[in-house]
Protein backbone atom coordinates (compact mmCIF):
# COMPACT_ATOMS: atom_id res chain seq x y z
CA UNK A 1 0.00 0.00 0.00
CA UNK A 2 1.61 3.31 -0.81
CA UNK A 3 0.63 6.31 1.17
CA UNK A 4 -0.49 9.57 -0.37
CA UNK A 5 1.97 12.84 -0.98
CA UNK A 6 1.42 14.75 1.48
CA UNK A 7 -0.13 18.16 1.07
CA UNK A 8 2.58 21.13 0.64
CA UNK A 9 2.09 23.86 3.50
CA UNK A 10 4.09 26.88 4.89
CA UNK A 11 4.99 25.24 7.56
CA UNK A 12 7.52 22.86 5.56
CA UNK A 13 9.08 25.73 4.16
CA UNK A 14 11.71 25.80 6.40
CA UNK A 15 13.78 23.06 5.13
CA UNK A 16 14.66 26.04 2.41
CA UNK A 17 17.48 27.89 3.48
CA UNK A 18 15.46 31.53 4.99
CA UNK A 19 16.59 33.69 2.05
CA UNK A 20 15.14 30.64 -0.42
CA UNK A 21 11.97 30.98 1.10
CA UNK A 22 11.15 34.13 -0.80
CA UNK A 23 10.96 32.01 -3.96
CA UNK A 24 7.59 31.11 -2.33
CA UNK A 25 5.76 27.29 -2.47
CA UNK A 26 5.78 25.98 -5.94
CA UNK A 27 2.74 23.13 -6.80
CA UNK A 28 3.78 19.63 -6.85
CA UNK A 29 2.91 18.28 -10.31
CA UNK A 30 4.19 14.87 -11.28
CA UNK A 31 7.13 11.88 -10.92
CA UNK A 32 7.09 12.36 -6.79
CA UNK A 33 7.95 9.40 -4.84
CA UNK A 34 4.99 8.94 -2.43
CA UNK A 35 6.60 7.12 0.04
CA UNK A 36 9.71 9.50 0.06
CA UNK A 37 8.49 12.51 2.61
CA UNK A 38 11.29 14.58 2.24
CA UNK A 39 10.49 15.38 -1.67
CA UNK A 40 7.69 17.52 -0.48
CA UNK A 41 9.07 18.20 2.72
CA UNK A 42 6.98 16.62 5.41
CA UNK A 43 8.03 14.38 8.65
CA UNK A 44 5.91 11.84 9.33
CA UNK A 45 4.84 12.09 13.12
CA UNK A 46 6.39 9.56 14.82
CA UNK A 47 10.00 10.47 13.31
CA UNK A 48 9.98 14.18 14.28
CA UNK A 49 11.02 13.40 17.86
CA UNK A 50 14.31 12.51 16.15
CA UNK A 51 14.60 16.04 14.56
CA UNK A 52 16.59 18.35 16.90
CA UNK A 53 15.06 21.77 17.48
CA UNK A 54 18.19 23.47 18.06
CA UNK A 55 22.37 22.60 18.65
CA UNK A 56 25.22 23.52 19.43
CA UNK A 57 27.47 23.74 16.54
CA UNK A 58 31.25 23.94 16.33
CA UNK A 59 33.49 27.20 15.91
CA UNK A 60 34.38 28.24 12.52
CA UNK A 61 32.27 25.84 10.25
CA UNK A 62 29.60 26.72 8.27
CA UNK A 63 26.71 25.67 6.29
CA UNK A 64 23.95 25.50 3.68
CA UNK A 65 21.21 23.47 1.96
CA UNK A 66 20.73 24.77 -1.78
CA UNK A 67 17.57 23.35 -4.49
CA UNK A 68 19.90 22.38 -7.18
CA UNK A 69 16.84 20.02 -8.55
CA UNK A 70 19.25 17.10 -9.68
CA UNK A 71 16.11 14.88 -9.73
CA UNK A 72 13.40 17.07 -11.84
CA UNK A 73 10.71 15.70 -9.92
CA UNK A 74 12.58 18.09 -7.06
CA UNK A 75 10.97 20.79 -7.39
CA UNK A 76 12.04 22.76 -3.93
CA UNK A 77 13.89 20.15 -1.23
CA UNK A 78 17.54 21.44 -1.09
CA UNK A 79 19.30 18.92 -2.67
CA UNK A 80 23.08 20.04 -2.46
CA UNK A 81 25.06 20.43 0.67
CA UNK A 82 28.02 22.67 1.42
CA UNK A 83 30.22 22.78 4.89
CA UNK A 84 32.84 25.15 4.98
CA UNK A 85 35.52 26.21 7.76
CA UNK A 86 36.42 29.22 8.24
CA UNK A 87 40.26 28.10 8.63
CA UNK A 88 42.54 24.88 6.99
CA UNK A 89 41.32 21.58 9.07
CA UNK A 90 42.49 18.04 9.42
CA UNK A 91 40.80 15.72 7.54
CA UNK A 92 40.22 11.76 7.60
CA UNK A 93 37.26 9.45 6.04
CA UNK A 94 36.69 5.81 5.33
CA UNK A 95 35.35 4.89 2.52
CA UNK A 96 33.01 2.21 0.56
CA UNK A 97 34.91 -1.58 0.10
CA UNK A 98 32.24 -2.23 -2.97
CA UNK A 99 34.39 -2.76 -5.87
CA UNK A 100 32.12 -0.18 -8.03
CA UNK A 101 33.60 3.07 -5.80
CA UNK A 102 31.74 5.96 -7.35
CA UNK A 103 33.20 9.03 -8.89
CA UNK A 104 33.68 11.08 -5.87
CA UNK A 105 34.77 8.29 -3.45
CA UNK A 106 37.87 8.16 -5.86
CA UNK A 107 38.28 12.01 -5.97
CA UNK A 108 38.11 12.34 -2.39
CA UNK A 109 40.21 9.63 -1.80
CA UNK A 110 42.72 10.90 -3.68
CA UNK A 111 42.72 14.16 -2.19
CA UNK A 112 43.12 13.11 1.75
CA UNK A 113 46.07 10.87 -0.04
CA UNK A 114 47.75 13.68 -2.07
CA UNK A 115 47.59 16.20 1.25
CA UNK A 116 47.90 14.04 3.74
CA UNK A 117 44.52 14.41 5.15
CA UNK A 118 45.78 18.32 5.76
CA UNK A 119 44.39 21.69 4.34
CA UNK A 120 41.05 20.09 3.95
CA UNK A 121 38.17 23.07 4.22
CA UNK A 122 35.10 22.21 2.63
CA UNK A 123 32.56 19.54 1.58
CA UNK A 124 30.11 18.99 -1.09
CA UNK A 125 27.43 16.89 -1.34
CA UNK A 126 24.71 16.41 -3.98
CA UNK A 127 21.46 13.83 -3.25
CA UNK A 128 19.49 12.48 -6.71
CA UNK A 129 22.28 10.97 -8.40
CA UNK A 130 25.06 8.87 -7.28
CA UNK A 131 27.92 9.28 -10.12
CA UNK A 132 28.54 5.95 -9.50
CA UNK A 133 29.24 3.51 -12.23
CA UNK A 134 29.62 6.49 -14.76
CA UNK A 135 33.17 6.16 -16.38
CA UNK A 136 35.50 8.97 -17.23
CA UNK A 137 32.82 11.80 -17.10
CA UNK A 138 31.85 10.70 -13.68
CA UNK A 139 35.25 11.50 -12.28
CA UNK A 140 35.03 14.66 -14.37
CA UNK A 141 31.83 15.36 -12.97
CA UNK A 142 33.14 15.09 -9.06
CA UNK A 143 36.27 17.22 -10.14
CA UNK A 144 34.10 19.64 -11.69
CA UNK A 145 32.36 20.01 -8.21
CA UNK A 146 35.55 19.79 -6.09
CA UNK A 147 36.82 22.77 -8.13
CA UNK A 148 33.77 24.73 -8.19
CA UNK A 149 33.87 24.89 -4.22
CA UNK A 150 37.60 25.77 -4.04
CA UNK A 151 37.16 28.56 -6.63
CA UNK A 152 34.68 29.62 -4.15
CA UNK A 153 36.84 29.56 -1.17
CA UNK A 154 39.80 31.50 -2.86
CA UNK A 155 37.60 34.39 -4.08
CA UNK A 156 36.62 34.96 -0.05
CA UNK A 157 37.14 38.43 0.24
CA UNK A 158 40.28 39.17 2.56
CA UNK A 159 41.11 35.73 3.57
CA UNK A 160 44.19 35.21 4.90
CA UNK A 161 44.17 31.42 5.11
CA UNK A 162 44.72 28.64 2.70
CA UNK A 163 41.74 28.87 0.03
CA UNK A 164 42.18 24.73 0.91
CA UNK A 165 40.96 21.54 -0.13
CA UNK A 166 37.44 20.15 -0.59
CA UNK A 167 36.04 16.63 -0.44
CA UNK A 168 32.77 15.30 -2.84
CA UNK A 169 30.05 12.95 -1.85
CA UNK A 170 27.35 12.09 -3.91
CA UNK A 171 24.21 9.96 -3.28
CA UNK A 172 21.34 8.36 -5.34
CA UNK A 173 20.79 6.50 -8.10
CA UNK A 174 23.68 4.61 -9.39
CA UNK A 175 24.39 4.20 -13.50
CA UNK A 176 23.59 7.93 -14.35
CA UNK A 177 25.67 10.89 -14.62
CA UNK A 178 25.28 14.21 -12.90
CA UNK A 179 23.89 17.23 -14.48
CA UNK A 180 26.86 18.88 -13.61
CA UNK A 181 26.65 22.28 -15.25
CA UNK A 182 23.73 22.57 -12.91
CA UNK A 183 25.46 22.12 -10.07
CA UNK A 184 28.01 24.05 -10.60
CA UNK A 185 26.17 26.89 -11.64
CA UNK A 186 24.41 26.75 -8.12
CA UNK A 187 27.93 26.24 -5.92
CA UNK A 188 28.27 29.61 -5.94
CA UNK A 189 24.85 30.78 -4.54
CA UNK A 190 24.87 27.51 -1.68
CA UNK A 191 28.34 29.45 -0.49
CA UNK A 192 26.97 32.49 -0.26
CA UNK A 193 23.72 31.25 1.78
CA UNK A 194 26.81 29.57 4.27
CA UNK A 195 25.94 30.18 7.94
CA UNK A 196 26.55 29.04 11.46
CA UNK A 197 22.95 28.72 12.86
CA UNK A 198 21.42 25.82 13.28
CA UNK A 199 18.73 25.89 10.42
CA UNK A 200 21.47 26.37 7.76
CA UNK A 201 22.88 22.88 9.67
CA UNK A 202 19.35 21.26 9.60
CA UNK A 203 18.98 22.79 5.46
CA UNK A 204 22.17 21.33 4.79
CA UNK A 205 20.76 17.32 6.89
CA UNK A 206 18.04 17.98 4.84
CA UNK A 207 20.03 18.26 1.51
CA UNK A 208 21.79 15.31 1.44
CA UNK A 209 18.56 12.92 1.98
CA UNK A 210 17.29 10.28 -0.09
CA UNK A 211 14.36 7.94 0.91
CA UNK A 212 14.92 9.25 4.13
CA UNK A 213 11.72 10.35 6.14
CA UNK A 214 13.50 12.81 8.06
CA UNK A 215 17.23 14.75 8.16
CA UNK A 216 19.18 13.50 10.57
CA UNK A 217 21.39 16.02 12.97
CA UNK A 218 23.07 16.25 16.18
CA UNK A 219 25.38 17.60 18.08
CA UNK A 220 26.88 17.89 21.37
CA UNK A 221 29.40 19.73 23.43
CA UNK A 222 32.66 17.81 25.42
CA UNK A 223 35.80 18.60 27.67
CA UNK A 224 38.96 17.08 27.24
CA UNK A 225 41.47 16.53 30.34
CA UNK A 226 43.85 18.84 29.73
CA UNK A 227 41.40 21.87 29.41
CA UNK A 228 39.00 21.10 31.50
CA UNK A 229 37.47 24.92 31.39
CA UNK A 230 37.53 24.90 27.36
CA UNK A 231 34.04 23.62 26.02
CA UNK A 232 34.69 21.97 22.79
CA UNK A 233 32.02 20.55 20.11
CA UNK A 234 30.91 17.92 17.87
CA UNK A 235 28.16 18.22 14.89
CA UNK A 236 27.28 15.59 12.49
CA UNK A 237 24.60 14.73 9.94
CA UNK A 238 24.42 11.24 8.35
CA UNK A 239 21.91 9.65 5.47
CA UNK A 240 20.64 6.56 4.72
CA UNK A 241 17.91 4.49 4.86
CA UNK A 242 17.80 1.51 1.85
CA UNK A 243 20.96 0.17 0.92
CA UNK A 244 22.61 0.15 4.00
CA UNK A 245 25.22 -2.60 5.06
CA UNK A 246 28.26 -0.05 5.90
CA UNK A 247 31.37 -1.71 4.83
CA UNK A 248 34.11 0.89 5.41
CA UNK A 249 37.15 -0.31 5.64
CA UNK A 250 23.96 5.09 -0.14
CA UNK A 251 25.43 6.00 3.23
CA UNK A 252 27.09 9.34 3.99
CA UNK A 253 27.97 10.92 7.13
CA UNK A 254 29.88 14.30 7.88
CA UNK A 255 31.25 14.83 10.85
CA UNK A 256 32.75 18.17 12.37
CA UNK A 257 35.36 19.19 15.69
CA UNK A 258 36.73 22.26 16.60
CA UNK A 259 39.05 19.96 18.48
CA UNK A 260 42.04 20.42 17.15
CA UNK A 261 43.34 17.03 16.43
CA UNK A 262 46.89 15.80 14.31
CA UNK A 263 45.39 14.15 10.62
CA UNK A 264 47.28 10.49 12.09
CA UNK A 265 45.27 10.46 14.82
CA UNK A 266 42.19 11.73 13.04
CA UNK A 267 42.52 8.64 10.93
CA UNK A 268 42.77 6.24 13.66
CA UNK A 269 39.91 7.73 15.84
CA UNK A 270 37.36 7.82 13.01
CA UNK A 271 38.05 4.07 12.21
CA UNK A 272 38.14 2.89 15.87
CA UNK A 273 34.37 4.99 16.18
CA UNK A 274 33.37 3.29 12.96
CA UNK A 275 33.63 0.15 13.56
CA UNK A 276 31.78 0.17 16.57
CA UNK A 277 28.89 2.55 14.87
CA UNK A 278 28.04 2.91 11.30
CA UNK A 279 29.84 -1.06 10.53
CA UNK A 280 27.72 -1.99 13.05
CA UNK A 281 24.13 -1.12 11.44
CA UNK A 282 22.30 -2.95 8.35
CA UNK A 283 18.77 -2.08 7.04
CA UNK A 284 19.20 -4.39 4.05
CA UNK A 285 22.55 -6.29 3.96
CA UNK A 286 23.55 -4.26 0.78
CA UNK A 287 26.73 -2.66 0.92
CA UNK A 288 26.75 0.60 -1.44
CA UNK A 289 28.98 2.13 -3.90
CA UNK A 290 29.23 5.34 -2.39
CA UNK A 291 29.36 4.97 1.58
CA UNK A 292 32.03 7.27 2.85
CA UNK A 293 31.79 9.22 6.42
CA UNK A 294 34.28 12.09 6.50
CA UNK A 295 35.37 13.79 10.03
CA UNK A 296 36.61 17.46 9.89
CA UNK A 297 38.86 18.94 12.87
CA UNK A 298 39.59 22.44 12.38
CA UNK A 299 40.81 23.46 16.23
CA UNK A 300 38.95 26.52 16.52
CA UNK A 301 38.55 25.99 20.21
CA UNK A 302 42.11 26.14 20.80
CA UNK A 303 44.14 24.30 23.05
CA UNK A 304 46.89 21.14 22.82
CA UNK A 305 46.55 18.96 19.50
CA UNK A 306 45.71 15.14 20.26
CA UNK A 307 48.14 13.37 18.72
CA UNK A 308 48.12 9.34 17.62
CA UNK A 309 47.68 6.72 19.97
CA UNK A 310 50.93 4.28 20.86
CA UNK A 311 51.32 1.57 18.37
CA UNK A 312 50.71 -0.85 20.98
CA UNK A 313 47.54 1.31 22.33
CA UNK A 314 49.08 1.00 25.81
CA UNK A 315 47.01 3.03 27.73
CA UNK A 316 50.00 3.87 30.12
CA UNK A 317 51.48 5.87 26.55
CA UNK A 318 48.38 6.88 24.90
CA UNK A 319 47.22 10.71 25.88
CA UNK A 320 43.94 11.31 28.15
CA UNK A 321 42.66 13.35 25.33
CA UNK A 322 42.24 10.62 22.97
CA UNK A 323 41.05 8.47 24.69
CA UNK A 324 38.36 10.66 25.78
CA UNK A 325 37.96 12.05 22.52
CA UNK A 326 37.67 8.76 20.99
CA UNK A 327 34.71 7.68 23.10
CA UNK A 328 32.78 10.58 22.82
CA UNK A 329 33.12 10.55 18.71
CA UNK A 330 32.54 6.64 19.40
CA UNK A 331 29.55 7.46 21.55
CA UNK A 332 28.42 10.03 19.04
CA UNK A 333 28.55 7.98 15.62
CA UNK A 334 26.93 5.26 17.23
CA UNK A 335 23.82 7.76 18.19
CA UNK A 336 23.97 8.75 14.32
CA UNK A 337 24.38 5.40 13.15
CA UNK A 338 21.30 4.45 15.18
CA UNK A 339 19.24 7.12 13.73
CA UNK A 340 19.54 5.26 10.32
CA UNK A 341 18.29 2.46 10.87
CA UNK A 342 15.38 4.16 12.62
CA UNK A 343 14.98 5.60 9.11
CA UNK A 344 15.35 2.03 7.83
CA UNK A 345 12.80 2.00 4.41
CA UNK A 346 9.81 0.95 5.72
CA UNK A 347 11.09 -0.29 8.76
CA UNK A 348 8.55 -0.46 11.70
CA UNK A 349 11.07 -1.93 14.19
CA UNK A 350 14.20 -0.87 15.50
CA UNK A 351 16.11 -3.80 17.16
CA UNK A 352 19.48 -4.26 18.74
CA UNK A 353 21.43 -7.77 18.74
CA UNK A 354 23.66 -8.18 21.20
CA UNK A 355 26.16 -11.07 21.00
CA UNK A 356 27.72 -11.64 24.68
CA UNK A 357 30.51 -14.00 26.31
CA UNK A 358 32.08 -14.50 23.16
CA UNK A 359 35.91 -15.50 23.12
CA UNK A 360 36.74 -12.27 20.55
CA UNK A 361 34.82 -9.02 19.39
CA UNK A 362 35.24 -9.90 15.97
CA UNK A 363 33.56 -13.12 16.41
CA UNK A 364 30.95 -11.38 18.78
CA UNK A 365 30.22 -8.59 15.44
CA UNK A 366 30.67 -11.19 12.74
CA UNK A 367 27.44 -13.14 14.76
CA UNK A 368 25.57 -10.49 15.03
CA UNK A 369 25.81 -9.52 11.82
CA UNK A 370 24.67 -12.65 10.37
CA UNK A 371 21.75 -12.15 12.78
CA UNK A 372 20.99 -8.75 11.54
CA UNK A 373 21.04 -9.42 8.03
CA UNK A 374 19.16 -12.75 7.94
CA UNK A 375 15.27 -11.76 5.70
CA UNK A 376 14.16 -14.81 8.04
CA UNK A 377 14.84 -12.96 10.88
CA UNK A 378 14.11 -10.14 9.90
CA UNK A 379 10.33 -10.75 8.16
CA UNK A 380 9.79 -12.66 11.07
CA UNK A 381 10.28 -9.13 13.70
CA UNK A 382 8.13 -7.47 11.10
CA UNK A 383 5.42 -9.84 11.60
CA UNK A 384 5.57 -10.32 15.31
CA UNK A 385 6.56 -13.99 15.31
CA UNK A 386 9.25 -15.05 18.17
CA UNK A 387 10.51 -17.64 15.56
CA UNK A 388 13.88 -17.67 17.90
CA UNK A 389 14.86 -21.11 15.12
CA UNK A 390 15.31 -18.49 12.62
CA UNK A 391 18.19 -16.62 14.96
CA UNK A 392 19.75 -20.24 15.93
CA UNK A 393 20.18 -20.50 12.39
CA UNK A 394 21.70 -17.32 11.71
CA UNK A 395 23.83 -17.96 14.34
CA UNK A 396 24.87 -20.89 13.27
CA UNK A 397 26.09 -20.58 9.31
CA UNK A 398 28.03 -17.32 10.52
CA UNK A 399 31.19 -17.78 8.02
CA UNK A 400 34.87 -18.01 8.89
CA UNK A 401 34.51 -17.81 12.89
CA UNK A 402 37.18 -19.99 15.10
CA UNK A 403 36.71 -23.43 16.03
CA UNK A 404 35.20 -23.55 19.07
CA UNK A 405 33.64 -20.03 19.11
CA UNK A 406 29.88 -21.90 19.12
CA UNK A 407 28.95 -24.08 21.33
CA UNK A 408 25.22 -25.07 21.31
CA UNK A 409 25.12 -26.53 24.38
CA UNK A 410 25.69 -23.39 25.76
CA UNK A 411 24.09 -20.90 24.08
CA UNK A 412 21.24 -19.06 25.42
CA UNK A 413 19.21 -16.16 23.66
CA UNK A 414 16.15 -13.80 24.64
CA UNK A 415 13.83 -11.27 23.85
CA UNK A 416 14.93 -8.26 26.04
CA UNK A 417 12.05 -5.87 26.40
CA UNK A 418 13.08 -1.79 26.47
CA UNK A 419 10.95 -1.15 29.27
CA UNK A 420 13.04 -2.46 32.07
CA UNK A 421 10.43 -5.91 32.39
CA UNK A 422 12.29 -9.20 32.69
CA UNK A 423 13.71 -10.35 29.39
CA UNK A 424 11.96 -13.53 27.80
CA UNK A 425 14.44 -16.42 27.93
CA UNK A 426 13.65 -18.57 24.70
CA UNK A 427 16.69 -21.46 24.44
CA UNK A 428 18.60 -21.17 27.43
CA UNK A 429 22.17 -23.59 27.15
CA UNK A 430 20.56 -24.99 23.78
CA UNK A 431 17.49 -26.18 25.58
CA UNK A 432 13.98 -24.69 24.33
CA UNK A 433 12.17 -23.18 26.77
CA UNK A 434 8.55 -22.88 27.01
CA UNK A 435 7.19 -20.21 24.75
CA UNK A 436 4.49 -18.11 26.39
CA UNK A 437 2.98 -16.40 23.24
CA UNK A 438 1.40 -13.93 25.07
CA UNK A 439 4.69 -12.13 26.69
CA UNK A 440 6.60 -12.65 23.25
CA UNK A 441 4.00 -11.27 21.23
CA UNK A 442 3.95 -7.74 23.99
CA UNK A 443 7.61 -7.27 23.49
CA UNK A 444 7.66 -7.94 19.70
CA UNK A 445 4.61 -5.08 19.43
CA UNK A 446 6.78 -2.54 20.95
CA UNK A 447 8.62 -0.22 18.00
CA UNK A 448 11.97 -1.00 20.30
CA UNK A 449 13.49 -4.16 21.40
CA UNK A 450 16.53 -6.31 21.86
CA UNK A 451 17.66 -10.14 20.61
CA UNK A 452 20.39 -11.12 23.31
CA UNK A 453 22.45 -14.13 22.27
CA UNK A 454 24.92 -15.83 25.16
CA UNK A 455 27.43 -17.75 23.70
CA UNK A 456 28.14 -18.99 27.20
CA UNK A 457 26.33 -19.90 30.32
CA UNK A 458 26.97 -18.66 33.22
CA UNK A 459 27.55 -21.78 34.89
CA UNK A 460 30.17 -22.95 32.47
CA UNK A 461 33.54 -22.37 31.96
CA UNK A 462 34.76 -18.42 31.33
CA UNK A 463 37.02 -20.07 28.35
CA UNK A 464 37.20 -22.46 25.75
CA UNK A 465 40.02 -24.45 25.12
CA UNK A 466 41.56 -23.75 21.49
CA UNK A 467 43.42 -26.11 19.24
CA UNK A 468 47.06 -24.03 20.50
CA UNK A 469 45.77 -25.18 23.64
CA UNK A 470 45.32 -21.72 25.20
CA UNK A 471 41.96 -20.42 26.67
CA UNK A 472 41.09 -16.82 25.54
CA UNK A 473 38.54 -15.83 28.16
CA UNK A 474 34.76 -15.62 26.73
CA UNK A 475 33.94 -11.77 27.76
CA UNK A 476 33.74 -9.98 24.70
CA UNK A 477 30.60 -8.62 23.04
CA UNK A 478 29.08 -6.68 20.34
CA UNK A 479 25.93 -4.63 19.38
CA UNK A 480 24.54 -4.31 15.97
CA UNK A 481 21.34 -2.16 14.92
CA UNK A 482 18.79 -3.69 12.62
CA UNK A 483 15.57 -2.85 11.55
CA UNK A 484 12.62 -5.59 10.37
CA UNK A 485 11.44 -6.00 6.55
CA UNK A 486 8.27 -4.74 6.10
CA UNK A 487 6.09 -4.94 2.50
CA UNK A 488 6.95 -1.01 2.27
CA UNK A 489 10.84 -1.82 1.82
CA UNK A 490 9.55 -4.00 -1.58
CA UNK A 491 7.33 -1.25 -2.75
CA UNK A 492 9.88 1.12 -2.35
CA UNK A 493 12.73 -0.49 -3.95
CA UNK A 494 10.54 -1.93 -6.58
CA UNK A 495 10.47 1.36 -8.24
CA UNK A 496 13.29 3.10 -7.23
CA UNK A 497 14.96 4.22 -10.15
CA UNK A 498 11.53 4.76 -12.25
Amino acid sequence: MRLRAPRLTTSMVPALHPRAQAQGLQHITTGLRRYSAPVAGSIPPSKQRFVPKDGTYPKGFLASGTHVGVKPSNIRRPDLALIVSESPCSAAAVFTQNRFQAAPVVISKDTLQTSGGRDVRALVVNSGCANAVTGKGGLEDAAAMKKAVEDCMASDAGRESSPGKALVMSTGVIGQRLPTQKIVSRIPLAHSYLSSDHASWLSAATAICTTDTFPKLSSRQFRLPSSPDRTYRLAGMTKGAGMIHPDMATLLGILCTDAPVSPDALQALLAYAMARSFNSISVDGDTSTNDTVALLANGAAGGPAITAASPTDDPSSTSQDYVVFRDVLTAFAADLAKLVVRDGEGATKFVTIRVTAATSESSAHAIASSIATSPLVKTALYGKDANWGRVLCAIGYTPSLPPGTIVPEQTSVSLVPVDGSPELKLLVDGEPESLDEDRAKEILEQEDLEILVRLRSSSSSSSIETLDGHDPPAVHEACYYTCDFSHEYVTINGDYRT
